[in-house]
């Protein structure tokens, strides 16, 4: 029972909150006008995945926040979140490239600590992060080549 009532805020929250962040800083002309690598998606890759992350992203943190709210892993889940949802307007609206992928690697960081942190407590949390990481690696390597690019 504790999940149903709980489960809603995270969600609202994180697939909220990235959905308000992604309207808001949407890639407009700039992004357009930059160099990309070979290796970059299609834009429409980009809403689908982020929506799955973000409900993975919500429901790791709710079983958190049910378990250990006081924990370094609670405390590393809401720091890639706020890393998470500084990148769009770094990126996007600041155009401050280099300054995004400093926020990449912090948010990758954070990332893999949440999973080693979960690892052996709670591998279904820890699991549900290993996508996100995957993506956030490979938006590191597209970050760089944007700057390396421009």
């Amino acid at each position: 029972m504790p999940l149903l009532r709980t489960l809603p805020f995270f969600l609202i929250l994180v697939v909220g909150g990235g959905l308000a962040i992604g309207y808001l800083t949407a890639p407009g002309s700039w992004y357009a006008g930059l160099e990309k690598p070979v290796f970059n998606p299609p834009n429409w890759v980009f809403g689908p995945v982020w929506g799955m992350l973000y409900v993975l992203i919500a429901l790791a943190g709710t079983r958190v926040w049910l378990r250990e709210r006081q924990s370094n892993a609670m405390r590393l889940w809401w720091l890639q979140l706020v890393l998470n949802f500084a990148w769009s307007p770094t990126f996007f609206s600041l155009h401050m490239v280099g300054a995004a992928l400093v926020i990449l690697v912090l948010l990758v960081a954070a990332v893999i600590a949440f999973i080693i942190a979960r690892w052996r407590v709670d591998r279904l949390s820890a699991l549900m992060f290993l996508p996100y990481a995957a993506w956030v690696l490979f938006a590191g390597f597209l970050n760089g080549a944007i700057l390396i690019l421009n």
